[in-house]
């Protein structure tokens, strides 16, 4: 057997279809039941509870017990891009599943990626930072200028806490529907829960789309034209 990583294990570990379609259902960021995913990847709960026991053991998933119940997340924030990387190369290959619906057109509007906001509204977001010179981008890294984290700070975010964490403030993230990078990192995910503490926007129940309100949106598309 050749040295290194056993980049098999991972890639047998999300490969499977119903292991998957768990994952993609913990990209929106919250903590899930055994039963919520196995209605996601549209197997029985045993069959579920056996995949998840697998994903826990790959380090992809992590247990969380409150009370009687469990819960089940993303391990952390390098699952979460390893799958939007993912994710991003497959879109990019035409490699899409299409699942017509009501929820399709919200979903491509905005929509939570792990922890940022994605969709046409990520998309536009850091399109315009880049062009007010907020955020700079050397092919795949960004970068929050001077000029950008006064602006930001301007917002109610505490960009000094936000360098403090181990991850990056800015990164970019290939946004599957659009095709194109939104902003993703520390900032990314600081803007998303602002606009929803604010009250411009709020998450659909049970779906990873991001419902903006009229005057949200008004807000928004006055801040990012």
């Amino acid at each position: 057997m050749k040295e290194g990583p056993d980049i098999s294990r991972i890639g047998a570990l999300i490969g499977d279809p119903a292991r998957a379609n768990m994952l993609t259902a913990l990209m929106g960021g919250q903590a899930l039941t055994a039963t919520e995913l196995a209605g996601a990847a549209g197997i029985t709960l045993q069959t579920a509870s056996s995949h998840l026991s697998r994903l826990e053991g790959g380090g992809l998933v992590v247990q969380r017990k409150q009370g009687r119940h469990r819960y089940f997340a993303l391990t952390d924030n390098e699952v979460g891009l390893l799958l939007e990387s993912i994710m991003g190369f497959a879109a990019n290959r035409g490699l899409l599943r299409t699942r017509p619906g009501p929820k399709d057109p919200a979903l491509r509007k905005a929509r939570v990626c792990y922890n940022h906001l994605a969709g046409d509204f990520g998309v536009r977001m850091l399109d315009r930072m880049v062009a007010e010179g907020d955020v700079t981008l050397d092919g795949d890294d960004a970068a929050l200028t001077p000029s950008g984290e006064a602006r930001v700070a301007a917002l109610g975010i505490d960009v000094p806490a936000l360098r403090a964490q181990r991850r990056p403030v800015c990164r970019t993230c290939l946004d599957w529907s659009e095709r194109r990078s939104h902003l993703a990192g520390s900032l990314g995910e600081a803007l998303l829960a602002r606009f929803i503490a604010d009250g411009w926007a709020k998450r659909e129940k049970d779906s990873r789309a991001i419902r903006f309100t009229a005057e949200g949106e008004r807000k928004f598309m006055a801040l990012f034209p």
